[in-house]
C-alpha cells in the first residue's frame, strides 16, 4: 500500500511567456521575484497598474491570438486607428464593439468592458 504524499508545489503552476522589451527585463524579474515571496496579487490589480484594464485585455488577447490590428479591423469592421486607440486607452470600447472583438477573439465580450 503506498503512502498518500504531499502535492508537489509546482503541480498548480501554470507556465507563463512573456516578450518584453531587453530594456525591461531586470524590471520585471524584479517584479516578479517580489511575487515568489508575496502573496498572490489579482490580474486586474496588475492590469490596472499598466493603465486601463480593458486596453490590456484587448492588447492580450489579439496578441494571444497573433492577430495584428489590421487583420482585427478586417474581421470587426472597426478602423484599425480606433483599435489602436482602445489598446492605448485613448478611446473606450462600449458594449458594442466589445460584441465585435470578443466574437473575433473567441472570447467573452465582458472582459473588455
Amino acid at each position: 500500500m503506498q503512502a498518500h504524499m504531499k502535492k508537489h508545489p509546482t503541480e498548480d503552476l501554470v507556465p507563463l511567456h512573456l516578450m518584453v522589451h531587453p530594456a525591461n527585463v531586470s524590471t520585471i524579474t524584479r517584479y516578479v521575484e517580489t511575487l515568489e515571496k508575496s502573496e498572490s496579487i489579482p490580474w486586474r490589480e496588475v492590469a490596472g497598474r499598466r493603465g486601463n484594464v480593458p486596453s490590456s485585455v484587448l492588447r492580450g488577447c489579439r496578441s494571444k491570438s497573433e492577430m495584428t490590428q489590421t487583420h482585427l479591423s478586417g474581421l470587426t469592421g472597426i478602423p484599425q486607428r480606433h483599435i489602436s486607440e482602445m489598446e492605448q486607452g485613448k478611446r473606450t470600447i462600449g458594449r458594442e464593439n466589445a460584441k465585435k472583438l470578443a466574437k473575433s477573439l473567441e472570447t467573452d465580450y465582458r472582459i473588455f468592458l
